[in-house]
């Protein structure tokens, strides 16, 4: 017997005193109604007693949430013996806590059932006594210390150790971006941030099911070896106990005797249908059960467990090679060009995160060609909705341990911690097809070696032992179907520099913090795991979250939503190498800085990409935000799309037609991500910008393999021009066109931008058609202005004279049409860099 009961309704949140005393703002509060899951910032947020901390800069006046002790209470009253059968007649009820935020005492009717030090982990009390021995209406209580004061003094005690940020976030074990990141808002929350539910039982319950999922070489055989833990419910309950295992078709039993509390079922399963990432094949999965029942003749249910798996091996390919040592991954033998992105969590408060927020975020990664997902060390482990939505659409997911851009302490209680953590990691997320790599940390191997780390650690310990030695024995030992990766960036070899460009996995930071995105063309990384540049959200988004009027690219509104040191200052550099030095009104800033995050982002994965197979993957940073924020995000804080989303639906197709530069002219390089050979006519043109008419032209037929790159040398005749400011090479044939223009924007012959603009409604929907009169460069319809739900299904459109293209806006059908073919809705390069003729 097994019963649940859901305990997320009627909590109540108060403020309580340490030594006596609150925060001033704590101090006025009374009791407040709580929703669970949640945290305090959104309790206060509900009720009205905050403001939005993502509006202006009121995240700066919500610091003393942080700072505060709290305590979430409800009554178990419906839930005593007395007045619920289920728990009367169950041997066993324990409190389970999804998920708590994150130094908690727990009691139920007064009595200590519990504490917990760590948000990344779950934990289940005993509650039977204290609940029957509680009173008619027995309270839980959540008391929740203040995570700062517990960081403080624990970095106190242990001694400081070097971060990226001056938080004490290293030293707790929640959410480090909750702390504050170069993209993120400082709200360092407290809360039950998961779900808590009662589970009432008897003689056993399922512990833990870990299967490990395996094909054979030639995928003619799928096996599963289910990995079974029982939990019995006391020295009365030893009584024999029968497990059963079914996945597609095939079915194993295994009785566990007197005592015995683990069993592993085998289970082979013949010419399964194997799960592939998208753009390699289906996503096949089944359903696999396990059953727990007495071991008696009457044979009851007792517990059950239910997944989705897929049957595919996953492994990373690293082996030293003439050039150094390559990092790639593999999926069914299969070596995956790897078009990811990097993920943090979606929301600065991740309990307000659901399945369809989820399955929108996943949805616009996949529809972006993304086949590949890495969460981000500084974060979360996400929920269930997150892994199984990756299964389902075709996404690999790269996990990261939960460690970011610090030295962390390797004290035996934080060392507890992280092995306990670790291990409930590796088990719940087992099941997943889409899991593909466990990573050890972020950053953290490179910072101990670049950062200046070493000089202030003075031979302390920093975190090595859990990436190098813990971690990896975790792995081993629980999840041996998969590979594990020490840190990104890791050369492979502790005895190379971790960021190398010529072994395993790097990040390239030079671009954004010190150099042109054209220096992305100078880095031969095996691959690319971290990289990008910056960028304002839309501006729906931007106008949402600040009230400065009017808005400037420096109003205090503004500068609050930009985190990033000098981040401003980095914009404005971009634009100067680009489009020339002047002071930038906010419809040209918010504009060409989303262009040229576009443009910096298109030339590093394009260039990547261009030398498959020495470069196996790209891994941008990065696909989301959590709040509305300028930031390297392709999809901001409210889920819209910036243009560097189109563009990376561009570079990261199936099939990609390049124009790369080399020391002798220039090179196209076409990409078939496909099983299926590419046969096309391609047409290399050097054309004016002002008719479109071409000056020198060349055609080749091209072959290129599945899963292959071709090289196509550019003729000289095309490829040096007679008046680089007015020419301009296109290649046409391999499907959306390829541009190579001879100058920066600032030195190119922009005329002024004219066009015959048409619109009609379609239904719901409005068709937007241009037709040049002029080159027109990287045209964008910023419907957003005029209703901030509405977006164009295009952007970063150039048009030779007399083409013409057509936006479609869908449910767009009630906008202005006028405005919508207008500045600042209708915007290209020209509108800004035109000459006068």
């Amino acid at each position: 017997m097994t019963s649940w009961f859901d305990l997320c309704e009627g909590w109540t949140l108060t403020a309580e005193p340490h030594e006596g005393t609150l925060p001033g703002p704590a101090a006025a509060l009374g009791a407040v109604p709580a929703t669970v899951p949640g945290c305090v910032h959104t309790d206060l947020l509900d009720q009205g007693l905050i403001e939005d901390p993502y509006l202006d800069d009121n995240e700066d006046r919500s610091g003393w949430i942080g700072r505060t002790d709290w305590r979430y209470a409800r009554s178990l009253a419906d839930l005593v013996p007395e007045r619920a059968p289920e728990v009367a007649a169950a041997e066993r009820v324990d409190l389970v806590c999804e998920g708590l935020d994150t130094v908690a005492v727990v009691r139920v009717g007064g009595r200590e059932v519990g504490r917990t030090e760590n948000a990344h982990r779950s934990y289940r009390f005993d509650v039977t006594r204290a609940l029957a021995e509680g009173g008619p209406d027995p309270a839980l209580e959540v008391d929740l210390a203040s995570p700062y004061r517990y960081a403080e003094e624990r970095r106190k005690r242990l001694g400081p150790l070097p971060g990226a940020y001056d938080e004490p976030y290293q030293y707790i074990r929640k959410m480090a971006c909750n702390f504050g990141w170069d993209w993120g808002p400082t709200v360092v929350t407290s809360g039950i941030w998961r779900p808590v539910r009662l589970h009432a039982w008897s003689t056993a319950r399922l512990a833990s099911v870990r299967p490990l999922v395996t094909v054979t070489d030639d995928g003619s055989l799928g096996r599963v070896s289910a990995h079974v833990r029982v939990e019995r419910t006391g020295p009365g309950s030893e009584a024999p106990l029968t497990l059963t295992a079914t996945v597609a078709g095939a079915r194993a039993t295994a009785t566990l005797a007197a005592g015995e509390t683990e069993a592993v079922l085998d289970l082979v399963v013949s010419e399964p249908a194997l799960w592939w990432p998208r753009g390699h094949g289906d996503q096949a999965r089944y359903d696999l059960g396990v059953e727990l029942s007495s071991g008696a003749a009457d044979g009851r249910g007792l517990d059950s467990w239910r997944r989705r798996i897929g049957f595919r091996s996953v492994a990373v390919r690293s082996a030293p090679d003439d050039e150094g040592t390559g990092f790639a991954v593999r999926v069914n033998g299969r070596d995956v060009l790897v078009r990811g992105a990097n993920w943090i969590p979606d929301d600065a408060f991740p309990s307000r995160i659901g399945r369809d927020r989820y399955r929108e975020r996943i949805d616009q990664a996949r529809d972006a060609g993304i086949n590949l997902l890495r969460v981000w060390g500084g974060g979360i482990y996400e929920s269930e909705d997150f892994y199984e939505l990756c299964s389902e659409r075709g996404v690999l997911v790269w996990q990261d341990f939960l460690f970011a851009c610090a030295a962390y302490p390797e004290d035996a209680a934080t060392a507890a911690e992280v092995e306990a953590e670790a291990r409930e990691a590796v088990v719940r997320l087992a099941p997943h097809a889409s899991l593909a790599v466990w990573c050890g940390n972020n950053e953290n191997l490179w910072g101990h070696e670049d950062w200046g780390w070493k000089e202030r650690l003075e031979g302390r310990a920093w975190g090595a032992g859990y990436y190098l030695d813990l971690l990896p024995r975790v792995v081993a030992e629980l999840d041996p179907t998969r590979p594990y990766w020490p840190g990104s960036p890791w050369s492979g070899d502790a005895g190379t520099h971790p960021n190398a460009a010529e072994h395993g996995t790097m990040h390239l930071w030079d671009v954004w913090n010190e150099a042109d995105y054209t220096v992305y063309r100078d880095h031969r990384p095996r691959f690319a795991a971290e990289f990008g540049y910056q960028a304002p959200p839309t501006h729906a988004t931007l106008r949402a979250s600040v009230t400065d009027d009017p808005l400037t690219p420096v109003s205090p509104g503004v500068l609050h939503h930009q985190k990033a040191v000098d981040g401003n200052g980095k914009l404005a550099r971009g634009l100067k190498a680009h489009f020339g030095d002047r002071e930038w009104g906010y419809d040209d800033w918010h504009y060409l800085t989303q262009v040229n995050q576009a443009r910096a982002l298109t030339v590093g994965i394009e260039h990547f990409r261009s030398t498959w197979p020495y470069c196996t993957g790209t891994v941008m940073w990065q696909l989301n935000d959590c709040w509305p924020v300028t930031s390297w995000a392709a999809v901001d804080g409210a889920g819209r799309r910036k243009p560097l989303w189109y563009a990376l639906r561009r570079v990261y197709a199936d099939r990609v037609v390049t124009v790369q530069p080399v020391p002798d002219g220039l090179v196209v390089v076409l990409g078939n991500d496909t099983d299926e050979e590419w046969v096309t006519e391609v047409t290399l043109a050097r054309r004016s910008t002002d008719t479109g008419r071409a000056l020198a032209a060349s055609a080749h037929e091209v072959r290129v393999a599945p899963r292959g790159a071709l090289r196509v040398p550019v003729p000289t005749v095309v490829a040096e021009p007679s008046e680089p400011a007015g020419e301009v090479v296109t290649v046409d044939g391999a499907g959306e066109r390829a541009w190579w223009f001879f100058l920066r924007d600032l030195d190119l012959d922009y005329r002024k931008p004219e066009f015959d603009a048409q619109t009609r409604v379609e239904g719901a929907d409005l068709r937007v058609t241009v037709r040049a009169r002029v080159l027109l460069r990287d045209l964008v319809l910023n419907v957003d202005r005029l209703d901030p739900g509405a977006a164009a299904d295009s952007a970063l459109v150039t048009l030779l004279p007399g083409e013409s293209h057509t936006f479609t806006v869908p449910g767009g059908a009630g906008l202005d049409g006028a405005a919508v073919t207008t500045p600042p809705v209708l915007r290209c390069v020209n509108d800004v860099l035109a000459n006068d003729r």
